[in-house]
């Protein structure tokens, strides 16, 4: 049987790989990386190695004038930004906001690992099984004098999250329709230093935020993403032989889920992850975020109304919202877990909704989008 992942927005599954400043030259509007293996073996030829070297120790990026040929002729790949407009925003930008996350590839080009969408399915089978009791149980958990090293191992046991292992996936190829692209991303937060009325900030690195007129002065990241559309495959199977009943009493389980049941799960995470979106957006007043939401949300109904069809939100930048299986964040039993991680304890605030910052996706220039939501089809 066959999977087919369509992205609705666009969509970074990495596998951990970036690129630095000194592996690409930006050049005619687009990243050209560079195939430093035949620049090494050009160079050896000749005096100018030890040079090129002596750059790439202490350069946070290559000098175009000296060695802008290398973008023309030697370059591995070329990836377009997804706007000429960026080409600027990249020349200004900080040496940190220069390393690019790239999608997952290996010897036969990009793939889509089949972990991240396991992972997505897997969340959403716990999100439907986990109640307010739940929660109340693991923060009541942290009374005693020493805190569990798993606080949520028991629950999640509960939960069955196990038995998404009943289905089988391979990792996906990319169809032809696959078009990769350099996207600018930008982090918007609220600042709330007036509960009853939040306002839209940009995330600056290393210096709080700056309000929404500025949202030039605020930390620009790029990151390369599979363009909307596209499209891919896989294999995949329903493992039927954990339904003996014999081997469901063994490993604990009443009984084990369908792949519908998993995808109709997966369904239910997303309405409430795009109700979160869409309270987001009314409060920042990101009217493009908005109106993707919107789209996403009739694009819900349409996976609902096919058997074995789901939404999902996956891979980079979809932030606490697609990785928590609980997301009633204002209740104070989830709060009281949440303030044990010591990054999340001082942006959790009476009062205050949390999470408070979206990463966002810009095209055309404009603050537009969420990433990494796709369409998964599980076909029989």
């Amino acid at each position: 049987m066959r999977f087919e992942l369509t992205a609705l927005t666009p969509l970074l599954v990495g596998d951990g790989r970036e690129l630095a400043p000194i592996d690409y030259m930006v050049w005619k509007d687009q990243v050209n990386v560079l195939d430093q293996s035949r620049i090494f073996r050009l160079l050896a030829r000749g005096p100018r190695l030890d040079g090129y070297l002596a750059q790439l120790r202490r350069a946070t990026k290559l000098d175009f004038a000296s060695w802008g040929g290398f973008a023309q002729n030697f370059s591995a790949r070329r990836i377009p930004f997804e706007n000429p407009a960026s080409t600027a925003i990249w020349n200004s930008a900080q040496s940190e906001s220069l390393f690019i996350p790239t999608f997952a590839a290996n010897l036969n080009g990009p793939y889509l690992p089949a972990s991240a969408v396991k992972g997505a399915l897997r969340t959403g089978l716990v999100f439907t099984r986990w109640s307010a009791g739940t929660m109340d149980r693991i923060a009541s958990s942290l009374e005693g004098e020493r805190l569990s090293r798993r606080t949520a191992e028991a629950a999640e046991l509960n939960a069955g999250a196990s038995q998404s292992k009943v289905i089988s996936m391979a990792d996906g190829r990319a169809e032809r329709d696959v078009s990769f692209k350099i996207y600018l991303t930008r982090v918007a937060s609220l600042d709330t230093r007036q509960p009853e009325k939040p306002q839209l900030a940009w995330k600056l690195a290393g210096r709080g935020s700056v309000p929404a007129p500025r949202v030039s002065e605020s930390t620009p990241l790029f990151a390369e993403m599979a363009a909307p559309e596209s499209t891919f495959t896989g294999e995949w199977e329903e493992r039927s032989f954990l339904k003996n009943e014999d081997l469901l009493r063994a490993m604990g389980w009443r009984s084990a889920p369908s792949a519908e049941m998993i995808a109709n799960a997966a369904n239910e995470y997303a309405e409430k992850q795009l109700a979160l979106h869409a309270q987001f957006a009314e409060m920042s007043g990101l009217t493009g975020v908005r109106d993707t939401v919107g789209r996403l949300g009739q694009e819900l109904q349409r996976s609902r109304g096919n058997p074995m069809t789901c939404l999902l939100c996956l891979g980079w930048g979809g932030g606490f919202v697609s990785k928590s299986a609980f997301l009633e964040t204002s209740q104070e039993s989830h709060r009281k877990v949440l303030r044990t991680v010591p990054a999340m304890a001082r942006a959790i605030r009476d009062q205050v909704p949390f999470p408070k910052t979206r990463r966002i996706v810009f095209t055309d220039s404009q603050p537009s989008t969420l990433p990494g939501w796709a369409t998964l089809h599980l076909k029989a």
